[in-house]
């Protein structure tokens, strides 16, 4: 279980592989949509199986929030909740509890903090976390850690000799061997301090190595870096998770860079703002300009039934089905370049492709 088996290797360094899970079987590179609550917004299960999705993430600290991660337990774990049969992936709660909340006391214990919901003060440990996550049952699990500021070099190192001794305690309270604990590697944008969480947490031979405290704030270059400074640390025949980075330009700098892993909210979110991927940009349907266009939002659109015109009148409408249509629409985007990359590693010609489909997108 979890063994990570790299099929080919493009001489860009980047790798189509596949990470077995007690779900069934990930082949990477992999693109995750976010459920948040147990739910990708505006998605059933089975619909995301159509659109390709064999990933999913969910949320500790809302699930922990809400419904309560005892319930789900006691409902037989997330996938029997939510009726996705698939790998899943939940992740420690740490990164909302600093962004989330406008009040929290962190010490070298853990964090307090209060509720977004109603406002109510609760306090998370490594251990807790590490509980709460085997309550929700995912495949894999995410250590509890700081995200910092990436800018802020004395606050990152501080930082990571709280986060440290916070990753052995997530290793000593796990007790499930059906999930996989994943360490997240932080740093900021310094490169003696990535490589030195990197090797810290090598120590302890992982099934997987997460980079954290990416795309919170930092540039599109500054990203990139990080991970080529990491590209040669991280141990090759462990699967590496870039987290909450979804981009089309994003996801094909990580895979060049030799990422197998990615997830975000973005598809969803912006679908709910009306809002479309497209080879190069982003379409916003809301604009008058579609009122009357009788297109498809692409010519390959998983709802390329459905017209410009009519996705247009349902969003200033406020209809429901336009948030449907447009977050299917938008994972299927992501999970289609995925695909094609994975092809086009095999292939030994991802740096050709990516040069001709960054080529739509500001350079970094």
């Amino acid at each position: 279980m979890f063994e990570f088996k790299i099929t080919a290797k493009d001489d860009t360094g980047a790798r189509n592989g596949i990470f077995q899970t007690p779900h069934g079987p990930l082949e990477t590179p992999v693109f995750a949509p976010v459920g948040t609550a147990a739910t990708v917004k505006a998605t059933q299960p089975r619909d995301l199986k159509e659109l390709g999705a064999s990933l999913v993430l969910s949320n500790t600290y809302h699930l922990y929030l809400r419904p309560g991660d005892d319930l789900v337990r006691d409902m037989g774990g997330l996938h029997n909740f939510m009726r996705w049969d698939g790998p899943m992936l939940t992740d420690s709660g740490g990164f909302q509890v600093f962004s989330l909340s406008d009040t929290n006391k962190i010490d070298d214990d853990g964090v307090t903090f209060k509720s977004h919901i109603d406002g109510s003060m609760h306090r998370f440990t490594p251990e807790s976390s590490i509980a709460i996550q085997e309550n929700l049952g995912a495949d894999i699990i995410m250590a509890f850690d700081e995200c910092p500021p990436p800018n802020e070099y004395d606050y990152v190192k501080n930082s990571l000799n709280r986060t440290h001794p916070w990753l052995l305690r997530c290793l000593e309270a796990k007790k499930r061997d059906d999930q996989a604990l994943f360490a997240i590697v932080q740093g900021g944008i310094f490169q003696d301090l990535r490589e030195e969480s990197a090797r810290f947490m090598m120590e302890h031979d992982f099934p997987g190595y997460a980079i954290g405290g990416l795309a919170v704030g930092e540039t599109k270059a500054q990203m990139a870096q990080v991970l080529d400074w990491l590209r040669p640390v991280l141990p090759e025949n462990k699967p590496r998770y870039l987290m909450g980075v979804g981009t089309p330009e994003d996801l094909i700098n990580g895979v060049l860079r030799g990422v197998d892993i990615f997830d975000c909210v973005l598809p969803t979110r912006l679908a709910r703002h009306g809002s479309a991927f497209y080879k190069g940009g982003r379409m916003n349907l809301k604009n008058a300009r579609f009122k009357r266009d009788e297109q498809p939002i692409t010519p390959n659109s998983a709802v390329k039934e459905f017209s410009r015109a009519y996705i247009h009148h349902l969003i200033k409408s406020n209809e429901i089905l336009g948030h449907i249509l447009l977050s299917m629409h938008n994972i299927r985007f992501l999970i289609n370049l995925m695909e094609e990359m994975r092809v086009a590693i095999r292939e030994n010609r991802l740096q050709a492709f990516a040069d001709e489909y960054l080529s739509h997108y500001p350079p970094l």
